[in-house]
C-alpha cells in the first residue's frame, strides 16, 4: 500500500483558516464536532489538512462559527471543492514539495507582486539565466534535477504569459540587473526579455536605482500572491533553510505596507525601462 500524500500548502491553508474561525468563535474541537454531528478526531483531521471537507460541512461550520463574511466563505468553499491536478503534479517526487506548492499558489493567485534585490524575479527569467542560477547551488545539483528545475521554472511563467494572465508587478534592484548571471550574452538576453515582457498591459516592472540616496529595506525580497479575498493572500520568502509561506493577517498587513514602500522608492515604469535599456548597452 502506498503512503498517503502530504497535504499541499493550499490544503493546509484551508485547514488553518477553519481552525482560526473556530478559535475566534471560542469553540473547542470537541464542541465544534458536536455541532456538526461528528467526532472530534474528524475536526482535528480537517484542521490538519489530512482530511478534506465537503462544501456542505464547510458552510455548516462557517455558520456555527458565526462567520458573516460571505466572500471569505465562498473563497474557502472554492478551495475545499477544488480538485485540480495541475501541470506541477508531474514533478511530484522529483522536486522539493515547496516548488509544487508555489506553482499551485501561483495557479490560484489573482495577482502577483515580486520584490527582488540580487536576482531577476523568477517569472521574468530566461532559460539560460535560470540554468546559470541553479548551477551555482551548493552542493551541486545532478544534471537531471537541474534540468527539471529549469523546466519547472519556465512552466511557471504561464501565469503571466498564458491565455489568462494575472496582473503582475515586479520591483527589482539595479544590482540584480547589473550582475552578469550566466555571462555577458545571457545577461543581455535577460534584460531584453524583461523589456519585452514589460510592454504587456498586465505586467509592470520597476527598478530601484543605485542613485536612490537611501534604501534601507534590504530584507524586503518577497513574493506576494493575491488570494480570492485579501484574507487569503500569501507571502513567500526564501531563506537559508528553505521556503516559508506566510499567511497571518498581521504579517500580511506588514508585507503590503513594505511592498508599497519599496514601490514608492522605485522608478516609474517608463524611467525603469530607460534604465534597463541603458544597462543593456553597458553590459
Amino acid at each position: 500500500m502506498g503512503t498517503k500524500r502530504e497535504p499541499t500548502a493550499r490544503q493546509l491553508r484551508l485547514a488553518v483558516e477553519l481552525r482560526r474561525l473556530r478559535e475566534a468563535a471560542g469553540l473547542s474541537a470537541r464542541e465544534s464536532a458536536a455541532l456538526l454531528g461528528v467526532n472530534s478526531v474528524q475536526i482535528s483531521q480537517i484542521e490538519l489538512g489530512t482530511s478534506g471537507v465537503s462544501e456542505q460541512r464547510l458552510r455548516r461550520l462557517a455558520g456555527h462559527y458565526a462567520c458573516t463574511d460571505e466572500e471569505f466563505v465562498e473563497a474557502l468553499t472554492a478551495m475545499a471543492t477544488d480538485r485540480t491536478r495541475g501541470w506541477w503534479e508531474e514533478y511530484r517526487g522529483h522536486l522539493p514539495t515547496s516548488f509544487l506548492d508555489l506553482s499551485e499558489l501561483e495557479h490560484n493567485a489573482t495577482f502577483r507582486w515580486d520584490v527582488d534585490l540580487l536576482h531577476v524575479s523568477g517569472l521574468l527569467q530566461t532559460e539560460d539565466y535560470a540554468r546559470a542560477l541553479f548551477s551555482t547551488r551548493i552542493p551541486e545539483l545532478p544534471e537531471g534535477e537541474l534540468e527539471l528545475r529549469v523546466r519547472h521554472r519556465m512552466q511557471r511563467r504561464l501565469i503571466i504569459e498564458g491565455a489568462t494572465p494575472i496582473p503582475y508587478e515586479a520591483v527589482i534592484h539595479e544590482a540584480a540587473l547589473r550582475i552578469r548571471v550566466g555571462g555577458r550574452a545571457a545577461a543581455q538576453a535577460q534584460l531584453a526579455r524583461i523589456l519585452e515582457l514589460s510592454e504587456a498591459d498586465h505586467i509592470t516592472v520597476r527598478v530601484i536605482p543605485f542613485a536612490l540616496e537611501r534604501f534601507d529595506d534590504t530584507g524586503s525580497a518577497m513574493i506576494y500572491a493575491g488570494g480570492g479575498v485579501p484574507k487569503l493572500d500569501t507571502v513567500v520568502r526564501d531563506g537559508p533553510h528553505g521556503t516559508t509561506f506566510i499567511d497571518s493577517e498581521a504579517q500580511l498587513s506588514v508585507f503590503r505596507t513594505l511592498f508599497r514602500r519599496v514601490e514608492a522608492a522605485s522608478l516609474d515604469p517608463e524611467r525603469s525601462r530607460e534604465l534597463i535599456h541603458k544597462l543593456a548597452k553597458e553590459l
